[in-house]
């Protein structure tokens, strides 16, 4: 649910701050005050895109900032998916800057509009008169349905069957795919697998040779270079080992006088130590250095054999033609056991099929009994949200296996006595269909944990005794299920567990929205003047006052 919602520099808005109830909270307020403006920056944390048009002073950038209670919605895969950081507190942020560059954040990552959206999607559900076309999706009526019907673990069943079958279908058509191919190049494959068997190719041995090639190529230059370095260092008339070791003995004879000294003599001693490793080393290095003209003809040829399989199979290094030589391995296998593995990829795919079959069975026989019960639940909430001829009708169409199933589920809905149910994206959108919408998501909000819902005047066309029951099936989802309503009705405003009341404040150079929480007698007056106008009589507020009473 929506713990804090703060809006900065947007439209009419200089700064909104509202922590919301976690029940029903009742948005009032006159025409034009930015109870509309509010929905907009709303909309902004769920992606919706902006431009430069919406900031409140065009110096400073915009922030649309909500905080979310999500550990209910059992998000972590969802937050994984999208690589996010999960917290049960989830911060939302989004930033438009002066030049029109928009900004989202999800617990202070960067991400993109689509992801905002994707996660909003669970957060937030804004639902009005223009916002019904979700209810003509498919996935959306099958939603409803299986939420109705409770079947999760039959559909978790039906998943895991579902994923088996897509996997042994995959494998059996890209081994159809591979079959004529490898049978007409089975030669060609044991070919070239038996010549690069017979190579015994090892994937360090190229650097290897190289450098065996280069040091023999080179032999002569590198011998004579050596023995410089031992004379230099030892064996000359000025060999620098000598001056060292002199030096050594001038450290010694003074090391006793200072801690200083001695550390000077201890480290000049450990490089004579050193530099006499070195030597030692030089010296077997240059015992070693030896051309061999058969041993490095010995080693052009290997390099040759090298080079020329690495062009022919167009691999980078030793380690590549090696993941080639095991892939032409593989192929051979394949090839030589194609038929056998044929026949079990067919047995494995028919037998995925047959259980996924199965399971789907179960799940659209489970969905087949609510058509009746939830069609009858549905058309009793609306004739009590004064629709008295409503009807609604629910169908379902067997289609090849998806991933929802084998049914493609339609509703219908009429209105109107004497007209028939229609597909709901044939029914113009209006008051009814709001209303029908929200005993759906009514119904939907008994059986599982949904977003917090934002009502905006879905309540057009509705006064009186209908407009009480309206109020109280709020009241009633808001017990389970958190809900922002926006409202021009005194007897939904009555209902609310927090009464908000935005409205334009004119005493700066520049107009602003502004948002109040009402309490005690405020509430009273501001419910009284829904009634009866801007200076209610006493009658309007007793009627105020009863109202808060029912």
């Amino acid at each position: 649910m929506l713990r804090h919602l703060t809006i900065k520099n947007y439209a009419l808005i200089r700064e909104l701050v509202m922590e919301p109830s976690g029940r029903l909270n009742v948005v009032t307020g006159e025409t034009g005050a930015g109870k509309s403006i509010m929905l907009g920056a709303i909309g902004l944390l769920m992606g919706n895109r902006a431009d430069t048009k919406v900031l409140w002073d065009e110096n400073q950038k915009c922030i649309i900032e909500g905080t979310f209670s999500i550990k209910s919605y059992s998000l972590k895969p969802v937050f994984k998916a999208e690589d996010l950081d999960y917290d049960d507190n989830t911060l939302i942020r989004r930033e438009i800057s002066q030049g029109g560059k928009s900004r989202a954040f999800i617990n202070d990552t960067p991400v993109t509009l689509d992801v905002m959206k994707r996660i909003g999607y669970f957060l937030m559900d804004i639902h009005s008169q223009h916002e019904t076309l979700q209810l003509s999706q498919q996935a959306f009526q099958m939603k409803l349905v299986d939420g109705y019907a409770g079947n999760l673990p039959i559909r978790e069943e039906y998943t895991l069957h579902w994923s088996d079958y897509v996997k042994a279908r995959k494998e059996l058509e890209s081994l159809t795919e591979q079959a004529d191919t490898l049978r007409q190049e089975a030669d060609y494959i044991r070919f070239q697998l038996d010549e690069l068997a017979k190579s015994n190719l090892e994937e360090s041995e190229q650097d290897t040779l190289e450098s065996e090639l280069k040091i023999m190529e080179h032999a002569s230059e590198i011998k004579s270079r050596f023995q410089q370095v031992l004379d230099l260092i030892n064996f000359s008339e000025f060999a620098s080992r000598n001056s060292l070791a002199e030096a050594r003995n001038h450290l010694h004879s003074v090391s006793a006088y200072s801690t200083n000294y001695s550390h000077l003599f201890q480290r000049l001693e450990s490089a004579i130590i050193e530099i006499d490793d070195i030597m030692h080393e030089v010296e077997r290095e240059a015992e070693n250095i030896e051309f061999d003209p058969e041993r490095a003809e010995l080693v052009k040829e290997r390099l040759s054999t090298i080079y020329r399989l690495l062009k022919k199979h167009k691999a980078s290094d030793l380690k590549a033609l090696l993941v080639i030589q095991e892939n032409l391995r593989q192929k051979d296998k394949l090839t030589a056991n194609l038929d056998e593995a044929l026949r079990t990829a067919k047995e494995t795919f028919e037998n995925t099929l047959g259980k996924a079959t199965a399971a789907a069975q179960k799940v659209s026989a489970s969905r087949m009994k609510v058509f009746v019960p939830l069609c009858k639940q549905i058309t009793a909430l609306l004739q009590e949200l004064g629709i008295p001829n409503a009807t609604l009708k629910i169908s379902a169409e067997e289609t090849e296996l998806g991933a929802q199933g084998k049914d493609k589920i339609e509703i219908r809905f009429s209105a109107n006595k004497g007209i028939p149910p229609a597909p709901l994206a044939q029914v113009a959108s209006g008051g009814e269909f709001s209303r029908l919408m929200f005993c759906i998501k009514y119904i939907m909000a008994e059986k599982t944990a949904m977003p917090t819902l934002i009502l905006d005047e879905i309540d057009s066309g509705v006064s009186g005794e209908v407009a009480i029951k309206l109020g109280n099936m709020m009241k009633m989802m808001a017990e389970r299920h958190q809900i922002v309503a926006i409202s021009h009705l005194p007897q939904i405003a009555a209902r609310g567990d927090a009464h908000y009341f935005v409205y334009k404040n004119h005493g700066a150079a520049k107009t602003v929205s502004a948002i109040k929480l009402l309490v005690g007698n405020e509430r009273v007056e501001e419910i009284a003047k829904m009634i009866g106008g801007d200076k209610p009589s006493k009658v309007a507020l007793e009627n105020a006052q009863e109202l808060l009473t029912i």
